[in-house]
């Protein structure tokens, strides 16, 4: 599955517990009718993926979604889901490297005068 947005927050990465559990967390709101404001962790070594990412910035997140069962002390079983991504990708249109030079603004250039009587070719073109 694939989620599409702008980045709204990047967290910091955090470590749990004595084995050194990574998580880094990222939400993202969608661009629809009714924008939503979506949670997605990144887990262990994908937590660097977010790395070159910041807020604002327009990407498409592969995640997959997760859900697991917990039995509290008082022996009620819960439910909880998450999201997961495991790879991220910007969507806005990488820089042309092909060795061209920029296009300077229209206002760099001079205005054309306007053709004499005597320059008129008679090509039916």
């Amino acid at each position: 599955m694939e989620v599409q947005g702008k980045i709204k927050l990047i967290g910091e990465t955090q470590t749990f517990g004595n084995n050194g559990f990574r998580k880094r967390e990222v939400v993202v709101t969608t661009e629809e009718q009714y924008p939503q404001h979506l949670m997605i962790e990144f887990v262990q070594d994908k937590t660097e993926l977010l790395n070159n990412y910041s807020v604002g910035q327009p990407i498409k997140i592969s995640i997959n979604l997760r859900g697991r069962e917990w039995t509290n002390p008082q022996g009620e079983v819960k439910y909880f889901n998450s999201i997961q991504g495991w790879r991220i990708e910007s969507l806005q249109p990488e820089a042309d490297n092909s060795g061209m030079p920029p296009v300077p603004p229209i206002e760099a250039f001079e205005p054309v005068d306007t053709l004499n009587e005597e320059d008129h070719d008679d090509l039916p073109f």
